[in-house]
């Protein structure tokens, strides 16, 4: 009868731990009850194997791969709700848990959060669904897990229907800080933010700039991947290569990828340091790997395995090299210390990862320490076989310290955290109810004792000149800073290059691009004044064209040359479009070439213009002289204008104009042209100033000539405005910043360009249109020979003025009207010198003048 109690027990232990489970029950790890329960979601086992079942059924499978550092995690939630049922924090009210294997898979851990939402005392196991989950009680009030990142998001995601807090104690991924995507969750961890910061500081401060990163192809690693990225290129590191591994043990590949990475890492023989972000399996298997290649290098650590006694205890494994690791803060964790030692007469009946690993132990008793992890991992993918009670209890007495040198104070510490903050939260709900009564409060009513709430994403967290760093102010985040997670600890510098962030934001926004837009008000009116100058441009071609003979066309240098300048006015008032639109390589090239090469033809036909007519006009006979040197149309017009070619192809090719994105502005990118050469542009604006400062000399020595046909009054005043229009500019032009640059040039062309045009052409087309009783050959000798006379009797008084002050003679100025018959009743009354005078220029002048006046003009 003993026989037969013995084997039906030992069928029972093999069936339990062998197969998958047939009911609800069978898939909750450990149980206990109480008035307040605690969910619980720990990877205890390391993989689930895949179904054979051709096709797939949707059933959860067997969980193999015991590991020791998971089941010490769950031990650490059973003691410490045990600790706080056995003080007084809860007087009267003791709290029940749940504890589920998520087999480090998301449908496992999906699965037990399902039973976490199921109806509290309800038979049918059913999660119902409802429009409003406040009144609804579901089966727990909180769940501590899970442990990856991976796996809490999923999870999280669900409680967050019902607002179930979970209070996860690893799991470090950033994202996580988001209330808005996960408003119930928290942690006694900090995110990864902090860890990426302080290794790429550690490997900033090394002195170490090409490191290689090894990560998971899930959400934690993936975010990890991002933030240390970001991190590292901030202390100017670079990255040789990114591998990224398969999440799961169940994925076939895993092999592969890690064949891969290390000839990776055999190929990189510059890169000798690697941050590793990957889970302890992955990290055990890559290094027996590594070690079997003899590759040695640094390894940085994050805190996922950074403290894992199942890579510490690797055989061989300081053939590796050096592992810098970050781990959590660490705690007094004396109490699990004694907990562990009495672990042999703890009761097993609802705790299914306690029997397992009795069993296992005890079938791994003649292995050593550092091989006995690995037994029990291996041992727990076959059948398991049974050992006696009393067999499992010497076992463990004998080995009871294997468990505490398989302890992770840090994480340990952090499990501990998460149950007392939760026993806290109860404490204060349940001072003014009976919480002995399980539907005393809903979960969503659970409260954290806090010094300060929490900061909203757009603002951050300053510490008060309280000495507790738990109590602070929330202040918003200064503009071009950001926070897009709660309570956190700073503000984040957006890239002022291409975003900005207003007061108090919870993330960037992208800088708009601007430019001088063709849709603007301000371009619109510049257009439409430059079509109005061209029209003015083509009236005025047709009027002289229709006029070509006439004296006014004629005195103005001919068709040919109205032609050429109005064909640069043309160009100057097309040349203002180039100004306008998005900027491009060849807009900013072609407007300032195109106006200034334009604008110097432009001046120098008029220089040469105003040179002609001060020729024709001028009675001085060594002016004259000098002036019939001076004049050389064409080639002085080539010189001119090629000088000015010049400086501009040599601005061209050493210094072009380029597109620049002014960055400077706190809100906006200005898309502008930039000059090149600011000496090449001054250069090309001085030099047209110096042409047209010699222009109005000229100009203004023949102000007094003929007026109906003397342009040289009109081109005084044309080069008057031109000079007020670009000294105005150049304090304008300095001072002025953003799109509207553009436009003051414009706006000085288009006035500069509207002075000269109608300086010179209008007074000759109103004669041409509005006086033509003037425009006529005998008109215009007449008045011609009325100036010459005038002129050669004022000249000629004037010479007779000045012989007579050397002899002291007094005499009376001649008629004005400077008629033969004038000159000879005064002849008679003269001295002999002053007659010669008279006679020398006074008959010289008004005879032969003004025929060689004429034929000039």
């Amino acid at each position: 009868m003993a026989l037969l109690m013995i084997l039906i027990t030992c069928f029972m232990a093999i069936l339990a731990t062998s197969q998958p489970c047939q009911t609800p029950d069978d898939f909750v790890a450990v149980t206990s009850p109480g008035h307040i329960m605690i969910g619980g979601l720990f990877a205890i086992h390391e993989k689930m194997l895949t179904s054979e079942d051709q096709p797939r059924r949707p059933q959860i499978q067997k969980c193999v791969g015991f590991e020791v550092s998971a089941f010490l995690q769950t031990l650490a939630m059973i003691h410490s709700i045990e600790m706080i049922n056995n003080s007084t924090l809860l007087s009267g009210v003791k709290l029940g848990y749940e504890i589920y294997d998520t087999c480090t898979e998301v449908t496992a851990a999906m699965a037990a959060t399902l039973r976490f939402l199921s109806k509290f005392n309800c038979s049918r196991e059913t999660v119902e669904f409802q429009c409003d989950y406040s009144n609804y009680m579901p089966r727990v009030k909180a769940v501590i897990g899970a442990g990856y990142s991976e796996i809490t998001m999923a999870v999280s995601r669900m409680l967050n229907l019902q607002l179930i807090p979970q209070v996860s104690y690893e799991s470090t991924a950033e994202i996580l800080s988001d209330k808005i995507r996960f408003p119930s969750f928290l942690r006694t961890v900090p995110s990864d933010f902090y860890q990426t910061k302080a290794m790429a500081h550690l490997i900033q401060k090394s002195g170490w700039n090409w490191i290689g990163i090894i990560t998971t192809d899930d959400d934690y690693g993936r975010l990890a991947l991002d933030t240390f990225a970001i991190q590292a290129a901030a202390n100017n590191v670079c990255i040789a290569f990114k591998e990224v591994f398969p999440a799961f043990l169940s994925d076939n590949t895993i092999e592969v990828r890690i064949n891969q990475t290390l000839e990776k890492i055999i190929a990189e023989a510059q890169v000798n340091v690697i941050v590793v972000f990957l889970r302890r399996f992955h990290v055990f298997n890559l290094f027996n790997k590594a070690i079997e290649r003899n590759i040695h290098k640094i390894w940085i650590a994050s805190d996922n395995w950074s403290t894992a006694t199942k890579i510490i205890t690797i055989p061989n494994v300081k053939k590796l090299g050096k592992v810098v690791g970050f781990t959590f803060r660490r705690g007094n964790i004396s109490s699990f210390h004694a907990f562990l030692q009495t672990l042999h007469t703890y009761p097993n009946n609802n705790n299914k990862p306690l029997r397992e690993y009795a069993i296992l132990f005890s079938d791994c008793e003649h292995v050593k320490d550092s091989d006995l992890s690995q037994c029990i991992s291996n041992r727990s993918q076959g059948a398991l076989t049974y050992k006696v009670k009393e067999d499992v209890k010497r076992n463990f007495f004998m080995r009871n310290d294997f468990l505490w040198h398989y302890t992770e104070p840090g994480l340990i510490h952090s499990i501990q955290l998460a149950v007392f903050a939760l026993g806290y939260a109860i404490r204060d709900l349940c001072q003014a109810r009976d919480c002995q009564n399980p539907n005393a409060f809903q979960p969503w009513e659970q409260t954290l004792s806090k010094c300060s709430k929490e900061c909203s994403p757009g603002e951050m967290k300053k510490t008060t000149r309280s000495q507790h760093i738990c109590c602070y102010e929330c202040v918003s985040c200064p503009e071009n800073h950001y926070s897009n997670q709660t309570d956190m600890d700073h503000c984040v510098l957006c890239n002022n290059e291409t975003h900005w962030a207003p007061v108090r934001s919870a993330m960037c926004l992208e800088k708009e691009v601007e430019y001088l837009n063709w849709n603007d008000s301000l371009a619109l009116l510049l257009v439409a004044l430059s079509l109005l100058g061209i029209i003015f441009v083509l009236a005025i071609g047709i009027i002289f064209t229709r006029n070509l003979n006439t004296p006014v066309v004629k005195s103005s240098g001919g068709l040919v040359v109205c032609y050429v300048i109005l064909l640069c006015h043309f160009l100057n008032f097309a040349s203002t479009g180039f100004f306008i639109g998005e900027p491009q390589d060849f807009t900013c090239k072609t407007r300032q070439t195109l106006f200034g090469v334009s604008f110097t033809l432009c001046i120098s036909c008029i220089l040469m213009k105003s040179l002609k007519i001060l020729l024709a006009f001028s009675f001085d006979p060594n002016l004259q002289n000098f002036l019939k040197c001076l004049y050389k149309p064409i080639p002085i017009i080539f010189t001119c204008t090629g000088i000015q070619v010049i400086i501009c192809i040599l601005w061209l090719i050493f210094a072009a104009p380029t597109v620049e994105e002014n960055v400077s502005l706190p809100r906006v990118i200005i898309l502008e042209c930039e000059e090149g050469s600011t000496l090449a542009f001054g250069t090309m604006l001085g030099y047209i100033a110096i042409l047209a400062f010699i222009c109005f000399i000229f100009a203004f020595k023949g102000r007094k000539l003929p007026e109906n046909y003397n342009e040289a009054k009109f081109m005084t005043f044309g080069m008057l405005i031109y000079f007020i229009a670009w000294i105005t500019f150049i304090p304008v032009y300095a001072t002025t910043f953003g799109k509207y640059l553009p436009a003051v040039e414009i706006i000085v062309i288009l006035i500069s360009n509207y002075g000269i045009l109608c300086c010179t052409f209008f007074p000759k087309c109103y004669v041409i249109l509005c006086k033509q009783e003037t425009n006529t050959k005998s008109a215009f000798l007449e008045l011609i020979y009325s100036y010459s006379s005038h002129s050669a009797g004022n000249l000629a008084m004037s010479h007779a003025s000045l012989d007579s002050t050397s002899s002291n003679i007094t005499t009376t100025h001649p008629s004005p009207r400077g008629n033969s018959e004038a000159w000879q009743k005064s002849k008679d009354l003269q001295v002999q010198p002053f007659a010669q005078t008279c006679r020398d220029n006074g008959t010289k002048v008004s005879k032969t003048f003004p025929r060689k006046r004429i034929s000039s003009i």
